[in-house]
């Protein structure tokens, strides 16, 4: 039986300004290893702000989340930030890579940060997640040059190079025509599949929903279905 990578129980959220508006409202639920998910729903159901919540970015809510089997309501700042670091990749809509730096150096970045490795192993690993994205051509080009799809792919590789348990996704094809959305698709099953590493994405791509393990479906900040 495999084991939950993320548990969510009873979170509500709130946002107070300029009225109290109740945004998340009794969600729980829960991810196991391994497992590929998909959280739709109409823009404003709350699907991005429970991302934030889950990727322990946003700490002010209600209920309990874990984390691998880590309680991380309640952690000091510094402690969530180890902990997105070590085991939490993060891949936007948009690839937030450093255009002036190389690709290689924009994939380096999270685990020099993170400090468990050697420079030189670092960049040995940033060539091996690149590689296996198929852009390890692309390692000493400035991350501006490359086309919005390579981008994706390098962020991706990023979000990586930790061997994070859980990759969280908000719109991650958003900006990307059908070829390359199909490309980290695939990209995203192979991780899931192959390396047992847990994506749970937000996004408005049905086929993109449809083809994942589990859809949770959201409406006025409730899960309303779960398939």
């Amino acid at each position: 039986m495999n084991s939950i990578a993320l548990k969510a129980k009873n979170i509500v959220k709130y946002f107070n300004d300029p009225v109290t508006l109740k945004v998340l409202d009794d969600i729980s639920f829960e991810v196991k290893t391994g497992e590929f998910v998909s959280i739709v729903g109409k823009s404003g159901c709350g699907k991005s702000t429970l991302l934030y919540i889950l990727s322990t970015m946003d700490t002010t809510y209600e209920g309990e989340l874990e984390v691998n089997h880590q309680k991380v309501t309640g952690l000091s700042l510094n402690q969530l930030a180890a902990i997105r670091n070590s085991s939490i990749g993060f891949v936007f809509q948009f690839h937030y890579l450093l255009p002036d730096f190389t690709c290689l150096k924009n994939v380096m970045i999270p685990a020099l940060r993170l400090g468990k490795y050697s420079y030189k192993e670092v960049e040995e690993r940033a060539y091996e997640k690149l590689k296996m994205f198929g852009v390890e051509e692309q390692a000493l080009k400035h991350a501006g040059k490359l086309s919005g799809g390579q981008q994706q792919r390098v962020a991706i590789a990023r979000a990586l190079i930790n061997d994070p348990a859980i990759i969280m996704g908000d719109e991650p094809t958003g900006n990307l025509d059908s070829k390359n959305t199909a490309i980290v698709f695939d990209l995203f099953q192979r991780l899931s599949k192959e390396f047992q590493q847990t994506i749970i994405t937000v996004t408005h791509d049905e086929d993109f929903a449809r083809r994942s393990d589990r859809i949770i479906e959201m409406s006025d900040g409730r899960i309303i279905n779960q398939h």
